[in-house]
């Protein structure tokens, strides 16, 4: 039985022809920096959103929605079916669970063609004999695009090009507008994904505060990152960096106040001493030498 066979088990996705498909939702306007340029891109960095020509046509189903994002995170690539199902179900999948997934596929498969987002949704979403693969270009979602951001500003970074290499970063950062798929109830699969992708956005916080005290930005950092301690205040690479700023500012004092701080706070709630790190540029700061600018 083919997927266009199948009717839909779940109320909450039924097709309505008077009405059309509910799962889509209607089309909201979006973002103007998107380009128009009848490319369908895709934003999984924040609400899943599906945008052509400043408009979203991501579905609002939960179940469809968790299934387009378990696919754009594989673009070209194989998800297996039994994937889909422990996402969408965890441990207590139902007996239909594989009939469900086919009508789940045959929603959005209707999505991109009511939208206009491929010439034919069979191709652009297509049947494999053990799952599914969305034919897309990875230029198209934003997390991938991210990471090629952050890739090149590492390269830059290395080769001390700071100013660029701090650019770079912040491009990166500038394509996040939430946490990572806010709008999608996740389940075990993609909330693995969520928590990758907040630790790939808190390293490339970091690279590019460290390529911008490299180029020797200081005091335009300060307020910055003591907003940032005070949201993660047992953050020790964070601490470390408001340390440096400070010292290289010419406030040595408050620098070191930020390490006792930090070192009371460490000691009351986990019961241990600042890293190795710390307690090195520590050692600097009350030898009155400067802290070693990164290399």
């Amino acid at each position: 039985m083919s997927d266009y066979d199948l009717l839909s088990t779940d109320q909450s996705d039924q097709w309505d022809a008077s009405r059309g498909w509910e799962a889509t939702g209607s089309a909201r306007t979006v973002d103007t920096s998107v380009p128009h340029d009848g490319r369908v891109r895709f934003r999984l960095l924040g609400p899943l959103e599906v945008v052509k020509d400043g408009r979203d046509h991501a579905p609002t189903a939960p179940k469809v929605a968790q299934l387009l994002a378990m696919l754009l995170l594989r673009p070209g690539r194989l998800v297996t079916t039994e994937a889909i199902i422990q996402e969408l179900w965890t441990a207590t999948p139902p007996r239909s669970a594989r009939s469900t997934v086919q009508t789940y596929v045959y929603q959005l498969r209707r999505c991109i063609d009511q939208n206009g987002l491929a010439p034919d949704a069979e191709a652009m979403l297509a049947t494999r004999s053990s799952g599914y693969t969305m034919r897309v270009d990875p230029d198209q979602i934003d997390v991938f695009e991210f990471q090629r951001r952050c890739r090149v500003g590492r390269v830059a970074l290395t080769q001390r090009r700071y100013a660029e290499a701090a650019q770079l970063f912040n491009s990166a950062l500038s394509l996040w507008s939430d946490a990572p798929l806010a709008t999608v109830s996740c389940g075990a699969v993609l909330t693995g994904y969520a928590v990758d992708l907040e630790e790939q956005r808190r390293n490339t916080q970091h690279l590019r505060i460290e390529a911008e005290i490299a180029g020797g930005l200081h005091r335009e950092l300060v307020g910055e990152l003591r907003s940032m301690v005070s949201s993660n205040p047992l953050d020790e690479g964070l601490h470390g960096q408001l340390m440096r700023v400070l010292a290289h500012s010419g406030r040595r004092l408050e620098a070191m106040a930020t390490y006792r701080q930090l070192r009371n706070r460490l000691a009351a709630d986990l019961g241990v001493e600042p890293c190795g790190d710390l307690q090195v540029l520590h050692h600097e700061l009350l030898s009155a030498g400067e802290p070693t600018r990164p290399r």
